[in-house]
This record gives structure tokens, sequence and C-alpha cells, in this order.
């Protein structure tokens, strides 16, 4: 083989293995700006003043509601990581609208938003069109919260504080599940966080417990972190009893990031866990609501 082909070789070798190599990236609140970092917390990069920080599965975007103590509005934002480009989504109405979820396909926003004096889902396409205001077609309770896509983007899980609902997009539900029936001596409000594995069955999610804990600085009942497979119907828990752990996201099928606040902490600090709950490492301290890219 000639000099020239063997390097062209090379190079070719090279790209093959590189192209497509994005790193990881996760997103988090700290006080009252959104930040992105690297998987393991370093090359932290704060964004923007803002709230509910949720990193594109590409990792080259991150959406977030703006959120600033001079005025009560929010607005939905979409920065790009590596310019810092922020860009407000236009054609959403109205001066109220917080925690955007991307879809898996990076296609997609769902978020909270107020319709008259009512919180609505609404649904975006990632550059502000196609904003319409998602209609279940089935009675629900007051509000749908903690958004769960799966992973053909297509459709999502959401709660109303008493019932899981797997809805399609054109809102048709597609199944329901009473939650009293999920986890014993659990209680589910609008903060809780879930999400679905990409195995497309096994639900990660945050629950407040019916346990005898009390804590200093800690008002409420204790999080905790679970997994529940609906094809089995079997919940695991992974945070164990007195280790306050809520706003899970999956890292892997092994592993997962949320946030911990210790006992003897004033504040939450970003943690990741193995699924058995017995690895459990510092990733970014006195931070929240971490999600993690694809």
């Amino acid at each position: 083989m000639s000099l020239f082909r063997y390097f062209a070789v090379l190079l070719g070798t090279t790209f093959v293995l590189h192209a497509g190599d994005t790193p990881r990236r996760i997103a988090y609140s700290q006080g009252i700006a959104v930040y992105v970092a690297n998987l393991d917390g370093s090359g932290a990069k704060k964004i923007a003043e803002g709230a509910s920080p949720s990193i594109s599965p590409d990792g080259t975007r991150l959406a977030y509601n703006t959120q600033a103590e001079k005025t009560p509005e929010r607005h939905i934002a979409v920065a790009d990581v590596a310019t810092g480009k922020i860009t407000l989504l236009p054609g959403i109405p109205g001066n109220n609208s917080y925690g955007p979820i991307w879809s898996p396909d990076g296609s997609r926003l769902i978020f909270s938003t107020m319709v008259g004096h009512n919180w609505e889902l609404a649904v975006i396409d990632a550059d502000g069109t196609h904003y319409r205001v998602f209609e279940p077609k089935a009675k629900v309770g007051d509000a749908l919260n903690s958004v769960a896509w799966l992973p053909d983007s297509q459709s999502f899980y959401a709660q109303d504080m008493n019932t899981l609902y797997h809805f399609a997009l054109d809102g048709t539900v597609k199944d329901k599940r009473s939650l009293a029936k999920f986890i014993p001596r659990a209680s589910f409000s609008s903060g809780q966080q879930f999400s679905v594995g990409s195995d497309g069955h096994t639900l990660l999610l945050d629950a407040d417990m019916d346990e005898n804990i009390t804590r200093k600085n800690w008002e409420g009942p204790p999080p905790a972190i679970w997994t529940y497979d609906l094809s089995t119907e079997k919940a695991v828990r992974i945070s164990p009893k007195g280790y306050f752990a809520w706003n899970p996201a999956w890292v892997s099928e092994s592993e997962i990031l949320c946030a911990v606040q210790p006992e003897k902490s004033r504040e939450p600090s970003i943690y990741r866990l193995s699924i058995d709950g017995k690895k459990r490492e510092l990733v970014v301290k006195n931070a929240s609501n971490p999600t993690v890219s694809h």
C-alpha cells in the first residue's frame, strides 16, 4: 500500500470512529440560573437566569423557562449551547408558561401554560412553530403534570395526581392507571418528575412518602425515587429510606442522576446513583433539576 493510501485509510477510519461522537451533557438549576455541563459535572457553563432546564437529546440546545425577580412573567426559551444565543419561542400566547420537555427525537417541546385561569399542556415545534394546546380526549384532573415521552416521540405519559394517563399526540387515551396502586404509602403532586426508559416500559419517578421521618431544614414528606415496570406492575425503590432524593433522570439502564439533600445540608445537590442504590457519587454541589442528553 502506498504511503498516501495508508494515511487516507487512517483518516477515514478516524472519521468513522468520531463522527457523531457528541459528548453527553447535563442541564441543571443552580440558584436562579440554568447551566449546562459535561456528564461528570465538569465544564459548567451558565446559560441564563431561568428555571426548569431541559437539555435536548443531542446536547446542543437547552430549553427552559425565563424567570426573574422583577417580573412574574415566564416564557419558553431555547439556547444554543455552543454559542449561547437565546431565542424566546414565538407563537406562544400569554405570559405564563413553564417546564419545557424535549421529545426524544428533538423535534418538539411540551410544557405547561396558563390558558384563561387553567393550567394546560401545550405542544410546539422546536423552532417555535405549530403551537397548540393539548386537548385530552378524556376527563382529567385540574392539570396534567410529570410528562414522560415514549421513545418513539409519538405519545407520552402524564399524571393528574390521581391517575397516570398514556396519551397519543392527538389526545387519545391509550391507557390509564390509578397512581394509588403504584407505590404503597406514596402520594404525588405537580412537582414530580417522570421519565420512560429506553425499553419503553420502565418508568422512573419520584414520590412523596408517608414515612415517619423528621429532619431539620425540611418541610413536607420525604421524597424517594422508584422505578415502576408498566408491563409487570412491579415497583422497585432506588433511594433508601431516609435518603431524600427526587427529580430523577436516566443516565443509562443502570444509572440515574437526581437531586439529593443530605441530612445536614440546607440545599440539594446532584448525585449519580446506580439503579440498585448502592453507588452514590456527587456530580454538582448545590444544584437540582437535572436532565441528561442521549
